[in-house]
């Protein structure tokens, strides 16, 4: 049962990366691939439609982490807290950059929020990239089961670290670029003229900068935790991943090389769901490893939910599930085809 719904809170966060990422990514761009106004409205209208219902994943991980692993939420939470504040008025910064940029039709007005929507959006691909490096790092939890993190401390990757050091920076760089060669891939699939152009230009940049970035963080991650290697050699799941990665590099690498838009986007989207797949398959079932002794650490099953409340859980999370995948698949079919130079995107702008 904890297997389960260990399966389910990496299914939500796997969409959210997916599918925010590509959102994520593009507003990281937003100021260089769009240079005018009207070509900065073109890519908001491009990720207009899917900008809020996206983060809807999120707060399902949320939800699951709570209802299955109520244990590990209330540590993480309390240890993360400086992070979880930068990440909540990051996610709130960009809402309003979106919502109000348009109000008012001056170019001080909007490009102010112009400025706010890419800052924002650069900072959550940070610390996406920094959380998920800290998840493989490790947290100093001791014999208490609690543990708090300021900022950064030594830059070491044992014993008292801080939410940023040598190796979670490196992910968060990783994750960053990763993210924004997502959201190019996105905008070259979405859009036309100029802001096409370069994003296809920006696609291949960031994606050679990815593949060249991706062998140094997992040599940096073998230094940082090697175990993690040896337990995906004894699992499936984790070779699986592996091979959807790889299928997923090749969709975008000869999908950029010419008009294959529609693979080069799919293969973007089956990287990022191969990484993180193979990521959960290595960690489980240590849900916050302690840099302070692996004794302290919190698997799946110490932090889970009795049984009887998994087993409830269970007949309602897949109707959710399912109803949130009809909605969008609803969406997504009445925002297909490539917005046009100058269009708006509805409610937006």
């Amino acid at each position: 049962m904890v297997e389960v719904w260990f399966g389910f809170l990496c299914f939500t966060l796997t969409l959210f990366a997916v599918l925010d990422g590509w959102n994520i990514g593009a507003g990281a761009l937003h100021l260089i691939a769009g240079r005018t106004g009207a070509e900065r409205r073109e890519i908001v209208a491009a990720i207009g439609p899917f900008w809020s219902w996206n983060e809807v994943w999120l707060l399902a991980f949320g939800g699951t982490l709570l209802l299955a692993f109520p244990g590990i939420l209330a540590t993480a939470f309390a240890g993360f807290y400086l992070a979880l504040w930068f990440v909540l008025w990051s996610f709130i910064l960009r809402g309003m950059s979106i919502e109000v940029g348009g109000h008012l039709h001056d170019p001080l007005w909007q490009s102010w929020w112009d400025f706010v929507f890419g800052v924002s959006s650069v900072l959550l691909a940070v610390l996406f990239g920094a959380a998920l490096g800290n998840v493989i790092r490790g947290v100093p939890l001791d014999g208490t089961g609690k543990f708090s993190m300021s900022l950064f401390t030594d830059f070491r990757v044992g014993g008292l670290v801080g939410i940023l050091d040598w190796y979670t920076l490196s992910v968060a760089v990783f994750t960053t670029v990763l993210l924004s060669a997502h959201g190019a891939t996105y905008l070259r699939l979405k859009t036309t003229g100029q802001v096409h152009e370069r994003s296809e230009r920006l696609a291949r940049l960031l994606w050679m900068s990815a593949l060249g970035l991706f062998p140094v963080v997992s040599l940096e991650t073998w230094v940082v935790r090697p175990a993690l290697y040896s337990a995906m050699a004894d699992r499936p799941v984790a070779w699986l991943a592996m091979a959807v990665v790889l299928a997923g590099a090749w969709g975008v690498l000869t999908g950029l090389r010419g008009t294959g838009e529609t693979r080069a986007f799919a293969g973007s989207c089956a990287v990022i769901a191969g990484l993180l797949a193979g990521a959960a398959a290595a960690v489980f079932p240590v849900m916050l490893h302690s840099t302070l002794g692996p004794e302290h650490s919190m698997t799946a099953y110490t932090g889970a939910a009795p049984a009887h409340g998994l087993a409830m859980g269970l007949i309602w999370w897949p109707v959710a599930a399912a109803l949130a995948l009809t909605y969008f698949a609803v969406i997504t079919r009445n925002s297909r085809g490539k917005v046009s130079p100058g269009e708006d995107a509805p409610g937006f702008y």
